[in-house]
């Protein structure tokens, strides 16, 4: 695989995305203050665009964490159930009906951080009754909370109403549509403050994808550094669904797709990841813009379309080794 040739194509991708979508843009006229244009590109497209960026960045750091806390190339940020804590959280807001909060905040948002904030701090306190195989046992106790959290999220849908339902699909469909810099500006302070704390714990995740023993050997509190950066990515992980809704496998792919374009240590590859999350994830949303359609695709579904696939390979090429 050329590397050369896709991060040029990723990079080309980001720089064209702004000028792609249902409206043509003049570029003469863009950078006139006075017109519609300038609104679309500035107000509209450049957010969204940072805002997928660093949403992609978050995604596949969490995942790259996820993959090498857990010695298991198929997790995801998704699979301990703070997706789905912050997807009922939003979807309580949506049936109670709230509008925003204080500064205009989305109730939809709050409940949705509130709900993966919830999951991460009941995980933390059931962790304390984990003696033995730790991290699978916290990996099925994740997978019980996202399949209660579902349950009760169908229980929501029988309940609502034709709109509720609507707007709760819709979320749960992922979405990058914003307006504005609140959220770009948000995402993009959070996505900087995982990729620092990966990037200065990267030598002491290095040993710890090899083994715990390996880690304490060299001196590393192997159970502290571990509940800290699974802390700090979910909550990432946390603001962000509360915002955009979930948006899957991207954090199972691009650290394999980086792992097979950069062949290097696991320290190697935190910056390179958080840049070819960031710009798989434009790819992805300017495809969904690109189209012409009567309304737009949802971010998640193009992820899905495309990780899926991928997923299965992955499975199939594991089970041949």
């Amino acid at each position: 695989m050329n590397k050369l040739l896709v991060w040029s194509l990723l990079f080309f991708v980001l720089l064209a995305s702004p000028f792609i979508g249902a409206v043509d843009l003049d570029v003469s006229k863009v950078f006139s203050a006075d017109t519609l244009q300038h609104s679309i590109f500035f107000d509209l497209r450049v957010p969204r665009i940072l805002f997928a960026f660093a949403a992609g960045s978050i995604l596949a750091l969490s995942g790259l964490l996820f993959q090498t806390l857990f010695r298991n190339a198929l997790m995801t940020p998704y699979t301990l159930g703070i997706s789905s804590g912050a997807v009922l959280g939003a979807g309580i807001a949506i049936k109670l009906g709230l509008g925003s909060f204080m500064f205009g905040i989305a109730a939809v948002s709050v409940f949705g951080f509130m709900g993966a904030m919830m999951t991460v701090l009941l995980l933390i306190y059931l962790a304390r009754f984990l003696k033995h195989s730790h991290f699978e046992s916290l990996l099925l106790l994740g997978i019980a909370l996202s399949l209660f959290y579902t349950s009760a999220l169908m229980v929501i849908f029988y309940l609502g109403d034709t709109m509720q339902n609507d707007m709760l699909l819709r979320f749960t469909m992922g979405s990058l549509s914003i307006i504005g810099w609140m959220h770009p500006i948000t995402v993009g302070i959070i996505a900087f403050i995982l990729f620092l704390a990966i990037y200065l714990y990267r030598y002491e995740l290095q040993l710890l994808g090899i083994s715990d023993e390996s880690a304490r050997l060299r001196g590393v509190n192997t159970k502290k550094i571990t509940l800290t950066l699974l802390i700090v990515s979910s909550l990432a992980i946390g603001t962000l669904v509360s915002i955009s809704g979930p948006i899957g496998f991207v954090g199972l792919i691009v650290p394999h797709i980086v792992a097979k374009l950069h062949p290097a240590t696991v320290n190697n590859r935190i910056t390179k990841t958080a840049l070819f999350g960031g710009f798989f994830l434009v790819f992805c949303d300017t495809l969904t813009r690109g189209l012409q359609t009567q309304s737009e695709l949802p971010i998640g579904i193009v992820t899905a379309l495309i990780g899926g696939p991928f997923f299965i390979y992955l499975i199939i090429s594991r089970s041949k080794r």
